[in-house]
């Protein structure tokens, strides 16, 4: 095997030989590499042998690369247990094979030379305070082979020319997942294309609701009671199988896929830290979609400094009474109730002061969008993810039910929400996944279709180079959203799986709409395509369910105590 550049040029072998012990062996060094950058970086954030919040956020550029170093190692620990797992079912093909020796071969050089946060932020082993030696470490023999020989053009080619042979939307490569959950994939993928993916593009231009016959039908199918449990009316799947629908739904309108979203954050919120008499009284509505929930928490001068709240909820006999100013709230004219966060220790400056209500409204119509007394709105007219609409609302001496205090103890709303965030988190890197795959499905039709200079699109190297990497990471991006879905199911603490999960997935998507609108070239920037759409919904997934910066910044936190 050659571990020089010049050997491997002069080998018209596409894929490495031995490449599972390869991408194996490469992980030992990484895994090396990281233990050595924490340590840098905890040494720079560090006073009195604790970690300061004022040096973290003075180092913010090598904490936050320290959270995506870990999520690149991460990502590699996921993409070889996923291979081996597919070499064991004999189903590492020569499309997952080629996958798999892409990924690393990309991952481990951008480790080495400069991970991308974003378009314009790289940050590279030198700012988390490693010396040129430390970094060398990384150099051994299968890494040296991997860097070399694996992310190569005639890789990339020829992993293109295998998509091609594919059914159209078909995804590329095995997932790794049981027989259940294909099934469940299966299922969702019709839907979407029978009943979303033609009208999606409709309901975006024209800025539309996504029609109620769509939530009737999703409900009929259980995707809103999805992960409630049987006694309350639900079906008592695992987060991986909502991963799996969200996915799936996204891909065909991320609209639809974040439907039943405000609801597992409801259920979940109300399984977590709801009295018996919440659960019975709201779970099964939810999980029929009889009971509509929206998310009532963010505020105009707050964004995801959520222990700043100030809208206030003042008791009155037994019953509450909330004013204040809410912002970004989506779905919220023809829900039932919602799942809101209010200040009730006025004395309070922090989240200690915040209790968490389940607050009824009566849904409302085109005519009449908030009719209960006691709350205004107004739409908020947004680029992208529009189906369910954004608002602004403001509440004023609104009237809230004291039995709807969730738990029926005040001051416990911030540790109640913090519960729901891995599945949020999780959800929403699933839905990022979604989004990638749906920028690939109409960039790959839209190079075989497009003829330039006599020839498809398809056929020129950067042009397929962009679609095998969408391909590519779009796994990868998939691989660590099950690892974060799986670990949830198992009891085990993930936020900071699903915080990696939802980092990287939400680069995936933008990245892989960006290169798609370029596929598209003058066309992709006309809103009758398909992908305008897509890029538009793909911006989000980087700001909401916790900004980029702000998940790297929880991520370098948890890392580092």
């Amino acid at each position: 095997m050659a571990h020089d550049g010049q050997d491997i040029a002069m080998n018209p072998v596409v894929i490495l030989p031995d490449l599972l012990r390869l991408t194996g062996a490469a992980l030992k060094p990484v895994e090396k590499l990281f233990d050595t950058a924490k340590a840098s970086v905890r040494a720079r954030v560090s006073e009195g042998g604790k970690v300061s919040g004022a040096l973290l956020e003075a180092e913010q550029t090598a904490a936050h690369g320290l959270a995506w170093l870990a999520t690149y190692v991460e990502s590699l620990r996921q993409m070889q247990k996923w291979a081996e797992g597919l070499e064991t079912q004999g189903k590492f093909g020569e499309v997952e094979q080629l996958i798999q020796q892409i990924a690393f071969g990309e991952y481990l050089w951008q480790i080495y030379g400069g991970i991308q946060m974003n378009q314009g932020e790289v940050v590279r082993l030198q700012d988390l305070g490693l010396s040129q030696d430390e970094m060398r470490g990384l150099m051994s023999p299968a890494v040296m082979s991997l860097t070399q020989g694996g992310n190569t053009q005639a890789a990339r080619s020829r992993l293109v020319e295998l998509m091609q042979e594919q059914s159209a939307n078909v995804t590329v490569g095995a997932s790794g997942l049981d027989e259940e959950l294909e099934m469940i994939r299966e299922q969702f993928r019709r839907f979407a294309l029978e009943k979303v993916e033609p009208f999606a593009h409709e309901w975006h231009l024209k800025d539309e609701l996504i029609p109620m016959e769509i939530i009737t039908e999703l409900a009929e199918m259980g995707v809103f009671g999805l992960t409630i449990p049987e006694e309350y009316g639900g079906f008592g799947l695992s987060k991986a199988s909502m991963a799996v629908v969200s996915e799936e739904l996204s891909r065909g309108y991320i609209g639809v896929g974040s439907l039943a979203t405000r609801s597992e954050i409801a259920a979940e919120l109300i399984l977590c830290g709801g009295t018996d008499a919440q659960k019975e009284k709201w779970l099964p509505g939810i999980a029929s979609a009889e009971i509509l929930p929206t998310a009532v928490f963010t505020e105009p001068n707050t964004g995801s400094d959520l222990g700043s709240l100030r809208t206030r909820a003042v008791k009155d006999g037994d019953d509450y009474r909330v004013t204040g100013n809410k912002t970004w709230i989506t779905h919220a004219s023809r829900t039932h109730v919602m799942t809101m966060l209010a200040r009730t220790d006025p004395a309070s400056t922090d989240h200690r002061g915040l209790s968490m209500f389940l607050a009824e409204k009566i849904p409302g119509t085109d005519e009449a969008p908030f009719p209960t007394e006691g709350m205004t709105g107004g739409e908020i007219e947004v680029l992208g993810y529009r189906g369910m609409k954004e608002y602004e609302l403001a509440f004023d001496n609104f009237h809230v039910k004291g039995e709807n205090l969730l738990g029926g103890e005040e001051g416990k709303g911030f540790k109640q929400l913090m519960q729901t965030f891995e599945s949020a988190r999780i959800q929403t890197a699933a839905r990022a996944v979604g989004v990638a795959q749906a920028a690939l499905d109409v960039s790959m039709q839209y190079a075989l279709d497009r003829k330039q200079f006599g020839k498809a699109l398809i056929n020129f190297p950067r042009v397929s180079g962009k679609l095998a990497m969408m391909a590519v990471e779009i796994m990868v991006a998939r691989q660590l959203t099950y690892f974060s879905a799986f670990e949830k199911d198992n009891e085990r603490r993930c936020d900071l799986e699903a915080g990696m999960a939802k980092l990287l997935g939400a680069r995936v998507a933008w990245a892989a709409a960006d290169n798609g609108l370029q596929i598209h070239g003058g066309n992709g920037f006309a809103l009758e395509y398909k992908i305008s759409r897509i890029l538009c919904d793909a911006r989000i997934l980087n700001i909401f369910e916790g900004a980029a910066e702000i998940q790297a910044q929880v991520i370098a936190r948890r890392l580092l105590d």
